[in-house]
């Protein structure tokens, strides 16, 4: 049985910086190619409503009664290219233009790029899950939004802030996970109030997109959690940023696809 000295050089020589180069290169084109597909195929009309609410007065009550107003319609396959698009832009800037700052990064056990990216993309499709339940308020849409990119910055955070402890302090990951499983409570409060008050009408796939999305987020904090108590080969951190990227890449297109086969096929 391989003794974790040997498991951490073995994944040292195997995970280089070149490696992680051609892999970011091979991730940025199959995000993009994802993309260009999904936009090719998709159908453009179908839209979702995004709302506002509000307070307004009735004179004839002398109260103020509940309100919405349609601001604008989102069209789904915009976001589903977005997020395959911002991935594929993070890949490409870290195998290129950020490729020595990167590297910098990743030397001191740090991903700033990585974090970043997910600030944006993950958040984007937390939104596109939550416009699938019929969360169409604006306002709830933005915090959605902010709660999953405040999460992955805590990631960040989490990696700056060991760069000057003696011991792992885990206070980033603890918050993250705390800010991040508020959005999917949300999502989930949806999907009891359409069994219970409106007839169950969500359908089948979403629950799926549910379901396995969020055992992939989860996946995430868990790639974090080995790669700090440095469990085997996640003794190095070049091996837990591979896993993140091929993570991120499952992720993404797991979404994108049932996406489009649940709503946006022509």
């Amino acid at each position: 049985m391989l003794t974790s000295s040997v498991v951490k050089r073995h994944a040292e020589r195997a995970i280089t910086y070149t490696r992680l180069r051609r892999l970011n290169l091979s991730m940025a084109a199959l995000h993009l190619l994802q993309g260009l597909i999904i936009l090719r195929l998709s159908k453009r009309d179908f839209t979702l409503p995004i709302n506002v609410a509000y307070l307004d007065f009735r004179e004839a009550t002398q109260a103020l009664v509940p309100a919405t107003r349609t601001l604008f319609h989102v069209p789904l396959a915009w976001l589903v290219v977005a997020f395959l698009f911002i991935s594929a832009t993070a890949h490409w800037l870290s195998a290129t233009v950020w490729r020595a700052g990167y590297e910098r990064d990743l030397a001191h056990g740090v991903a700033r790029a990585r974090w970043f990216e997910y600030a944006l993309s993950a958040s984007t499709m937390m939104v596109a899950i939550a416009l699938l339940v019929g969360v169409y308020d604006l306002a709830s849409l933005l915090m959605i939004f902010a709660l999953v990119a405040v999460m992955n910055l805590l990631g960040l955070i989490m990696e700056i802030h060991n760069q000057t402890t003696e011991r792992t302090r885990w206070v980033g990951f603890v918050v993250g996970c705390l800010a991040g499983v508020v959005p999917w409570i949300a999502v989930a409060l949806y999907f009891w109030a359409a069994n219970n008050y409106g007839g169950g009408q969500i359908p089948a796939f979403v629950y799926g997109i549910y379901g396995s999305i969020f055992l992939f987020f989860n996946c995430f904090a868990v790639n974090m959690w080995l790669q700090y108590r440095k469990v085997g080969a996640w003794r190095s951190y070049l091996y837990g940023e591979q896993a993140y990227i091929i993570l991120s890449l499952v992720a993404k297109s797991a979404l994108a696809w049932q996406v489009f086969a649940g709503t946006l096929r022509p």
